[in-house]
Order: structure tokens, then sequence, then C-alpha cells
């Protein structure tokens, strides 16, 4: 018997009991017993502690009562946080008084009570007024690497085979602008990192073919202050083709062309945190697909 045809079960017979005479109540404690399953001291505690239709009891919240109400400043924290390109709570809460008085100058003053809030609001608040915005507003970059499986044999993964303290080794990747879909055509940045000076550059190219990168890498290659002598990247085929094996290997002094291992993101640690400070926080995940711009 499950435990709601228990109670139930109960219920249809507590009337009975509670009204029966002790003759009568041992009987009704033989069937319950022999029904439930029941010891004959388990049974009477059930039915003498039994109360029909009471509701469960309400417990009052503990600690110290809230100091704001939280609608009062979820709109503005909301309006500051997508404004300011979703950072988390921790930057957030720094920014909010760098970020108040242009605030009050589109949408008005906020009264005192608000403003007080929102400067005295936690880290940790944060976060559990902007759970839900953050799950409506989440978006991340789609991935377009697709593998290139020709060349891998042909170049080589990158272990330790770079004098990293010297400059002109870079780590190499590619930025897409496609938004929710990476169908059609849209704009890619080329990013580029040194790992021993940390200089960056970007180049935009109107999607990913093969001509079109080298052409923006040799101008890269061009504006650098120090001579080429390392090139790492990922499996994309962007990357690894003919073109650009020739462009670094039939020199008189070859650039080794090394490339990351499959899956492996933490290769190429450089570049992924420069896509992200040096692109995406500046152009975010918006779709760029018009080759004016």
């Amino acid at each position: 018997m499950s435990p709601r045809s228990k109670r139930e079960y109960i219920e249809a017979i507590f009337v009975r009991y509670k009204n029966a005479s002790p003759k009568a109540k041992t009987l009704i404690l033989d069937e319950f017993c022999a029904t439930c399953g029941y010891h004959r001291k388990h049974a009477i505690r059930v039915l003498r502690g039994f109360k029909r239709f009471q509701k469960p009891p309400s417990h009052k919240r503990r600690g110290r009562p809230p100091s704001y109400h939280p609608e009062i400043i979820l709109t503005p924290l909301k309006r500051i946080w997508l404004a300011a390109n979703l950072p988390c709570s921790k930057r957030l809460k720094v920014i909010l008084p760098l970020w108040l008085p242009g605030y009050t100058q589109l949408f008005g003053d906020l009264p005192p009570d608000t403003l007080n809030a929102l400067l005295r609001v936690s880290p940790a608040t944060i976060d559990r007024l902007l759970a839900p915005t953050r799950i409506q507003y989440q978006t991340r970059g789609r991935t377009t690497t697709k593998p290139g499986t020709i060349l891998k044999k042909q170049i080589p993964i990158k272990t330790n085979q770079w004098d990293e303290s010297r400059p002109g080794f870079l780590e190499a990747d590619t930025v897409a602008h496609c938004g929710e879909s990476v169908s059609g055509m849209f704009a890619y940045t080329i990013d580029c990192v040194d790992i021993a000076t940390g200089w960056t550059e970007q180049r935009a190219v109107w999607g990913k073919g093969e001509t079109g990168v080298l052409e923006q890498l040799k101008d890269i290659e061009q504006s650098l202050p120090f001579p080429l002598l390392g090139f790492d990247c990922d499996n994309g085929s962007e990357f690894l083709n003919y073109h650009l094996l020739r462009h670094f290997t039939h020199r008189n002094h070859p650039i080794q062309f090394t490339r990351s291992r499959a899956y492996h993101k933490d290769d190429n640690a450089h570049i992924e945190q420069k896509n992200w400070t040096h692109v995406r926080q500046w152009l975010g995940y918006q779709r760029l697909d018009n080759p004016t711009v």
C-alpha cells in the first residue's frame, strides 16, 4: 500500500476509531494492523496523533529582515549589467558607482533608498537577483572550426620546441562574428598574440577562406616589430592548408609551423584569453554579415 493510500485509509477509519467503544477499538486496530502492516503500538500512536484537514505549519523566515526589497533595485541593476556587457557580479559591484551618474542622466533620478541599496548590494545578492536574467541573455560564441585533416601529419603538434622567452612566437585563432547562426557569410577576426611580449594583432576577414586568411597573416607579419619565428594555431582548415604551409616553410628562414592538439583549448591559452579581452569585450557576440562594415 502506498503512503497516499495509507493516509486515505486512516482518514476513513479515524472517525470510527475516535467514536468507538473500547471493544470496537480493538477490532478496528486488528483490521488496521492487518491492512497496513503496522505494529499494534505504532498503529495506536498513528490514530491518536492523526489530525484531519491540518495545513502544514508555516515556518517564519529565520534571520534579520532584508535591508531592501529586490524589486526596487532589479530594474536599474539589470540595465547597467546589460550596458556594461554582462560583467560578473564582483566587477559589476565595482563599476556601479561609476555607472550610476550616467544611468540617472538617461532614466532620471533614483529614489535615495534605491540609490543606497545599489551601492550596498553585495556580489552574492547580485548573482541571486540576476540569475533569471543571465539565463535569458546567456550567449556564447559558436565554434566554426572545421578540422583540416590533410596536413596533420606534416604539421607537428607544438610541445616544447619553442624558446618562448624570445619574441616572435605567435599563437593564432579566428573569432566568428556569426551571432546565433553559422549559416551564410559573415565576418571573422584573425587574432594573434606573441607569447613572450603579449603583442597582439587583429585583422578582419570576410569568411575564412584560405587565401583571405593568408593575406591578413602576411599583413600581420609585416606589422610585427620583431621577426616571426614560430606560428601555432588550432586544427581549423583556415590554418591547416597548403597555402600557409608553403608560406611558412618555403623561405630562406622557415617559420616553425605547429598546431595544437584537437579539442584541447588550453594548448592555446594565450590566444584564447585575447579572444575574450581584445575581441569579444569590444565587439560582443553580434552577427556582422555586412561586408561594408
